[in-house]
C-alpha cells in the first residue's frame, strides 16, 4: 500500500473541517503508486483523493500541478479537479506534508490492456499536449537525461545485488543516452509518468487520466516514448508490436509525428527505460522503515531495455512508414 505517512483520525478531521465536503463517512489507504501518500475520502458530499507529497514532489512545484488539472480540464481533458477550501486554497498541510484534495474520478485501471485500449491512450495523450499548449506555467522535467547519472549513484554500488552485471548495463546506457539524447523537439507539457494505473475505462472507454506530479515541460515524443515502455511490454520485457502500433497510430491521428521525432524515437524510448529502471532502483533498495509500500521491479524495465539497446529505427515500434 502506498502510504508513506499515517494520518490520525483527529489529523485527519481537522484538515477536512476547512472544506464544504460533507461528513467524512470512510478513509483508507490506496494500494497503486509508490511515490506520495493517498487515501480514497467518502464523505456525505461525494468521493475524494487525498494526497500528502512525499519524496521526489517539491512543494513549490505544486502550484504548477494544481494549475494545470485546472487548465486540462477547463480544455476538455478528463482529469482529477483540486478541491478548494473555504478560502479558495487548494493546497494544505497535513502531518506535516503538503496535501490537496482532488475529486474522485469514476473507471478502473487495466490489468491487460489490448490494442484498442493502447490506441485510446495514444488519442488521450496527444489530446493532453494539445489541452497544455497554451498553459503559461514551465516547470523542468526534474527526471531528465542530466539527472540520470547522480540517481545512478544513489544506488550506492549495489546494482549488481539486484541483477547481476547491471552496474556495467546502466553505465553503457548512461554513456550512449547522455551523447545522443536529442534536443530541439517539439514539446510543451507532458504528463510524463502515463502507466496503466494512471489511466481509467469504463468498459472500453477511456474515461480519464490521473497522477499529474511527474507532469513537466519537455519533448511530446518522450512522452510517447514513455507510455510505449509503459503499456507496450509485458513484465518479462517481451514487446507486443500490435499494441505500440496502435499506440502510435492512435496518437498520430490527433497529432501526426515530425521526421525529427520519428528518427529519435529508438533513443527516447531507451531513455525512458533508463529512468523508470534507476527510479525503480534506489526505491527497491530505500524503503523507508515502516512505510506501507511495494516498491516496484527495477528488473523489468532492465529487460525492456534489452530490446531497446537493439532498435535502430521508430519501424522497430511498429511505426508505419
Amino acid at each position: 500500500m502506498a502510504v508513506y505517512t499515517e494520518v490520525s483520525d483527529a489529523a485527519l478531521a481537522e484538515f477536512l473541517a476547512a472544506y464544504d465536503i460533507g461528513t467524512l463517512l470512510s478513509c483508507k489507504g490506496i494500494a497503486e503508486g509508490v511515490e506520495n501518500s493517498n487515501y480514497f475520502l467518502h464523505t456525505t458530499g461525494g468521493s475524494f483523493i487525498l494526497t500528502l507529497y512525499e519524496k521526489r514532489v517539491r512543494e513549490e512545484d505544486l502550484p504548477f500541478f494544481v494549475g494545470l488539472m485546472e487548465h486540462l480540464a477547463r480544455n476538455g481533458l478528463a482529469c482529477p479537479q483540486p478541491i478548494r477550501d473555504r478560502s479558495g486554497t487548494a493546497l494544505g498541510r497535513l502531518c506535516g506534508r503538503p496535501a490537496a484534495l482532488v475529486s474522485f474520478l469514476e473507471g478502473v485501471s487495466l490489468s491487460a490492456p489490448g490494442p484498442e485500449h493502447c490506441r485510446e491512450v495514444g488519442i488521450a495523450l496527444a489530446r493532453l499536449h494539445a489541452a497544455g499548449r497554451d498553459f503559461p506555467m514551465v516547470r523542468a522535467n526534474a527526471l531528465s537525461v542530466e539527472s540520470w547519472r547522480p540517481l545512478f549513484a544513489q544506488a550506492g554500488g549495489q546494482a549488481d545485488s539486484v541483477s547481476p552485471g547491471l552496474t556495467e548495463r546502466t553505465l553503457d546506457d548512461l554513456a550512449v543516452l547522455e551523447g545522443h539524447w536529442p534536443k530541439g523537439l517539439p514539446g510543451g507539457v507532458i504528463h510524463a509518468d502515463l502507466f496503466t494505473d494512471n489511466v481509467f475505462f469504463i468498459g472500453d472507454d477511456l474515461s480519464g487520466l490521473i497522477d499529474f506530479y511527474f507532469a513537466c515541460t519537455d519533448a511530446f515524443a518522450y512522452d510517447l516514448a514513455i507510455c510505449l515502455n509503459a503499456w507496450c511490454f509485458d513484465a518479462e520485457g517481451t514487446f507486443h508490436r500490435d499494441m505500440a502500433t496502435a499506440m502510435i497510430a492512435g496518437y498520430e491521428s490527433q497529432r501526426p509525428l515530425e521526421a525529427a521525432e520519428v528518427e529519435a524515437l529508438p533513443i527516447l524510448c531507451r531513455g525512458a527505460a533508463l529512468r523508470f529502471m534507476l527510479t525503480r532502483l534506489v526505491d527497491w533498495l530505500n524503503v523507508p522503515p515502516g512505510a506501507l509500500v511495494k516498491p516496484k521491479d527495477p528488473r523489468e524495465y532492465d529487460r525492456r531495455l534489452t530490446f531497446h539497446r537493439q532498435a535502430r529505427s521508430a519501424a522497430d515500434y511498429g511505426r508505419a512508414a
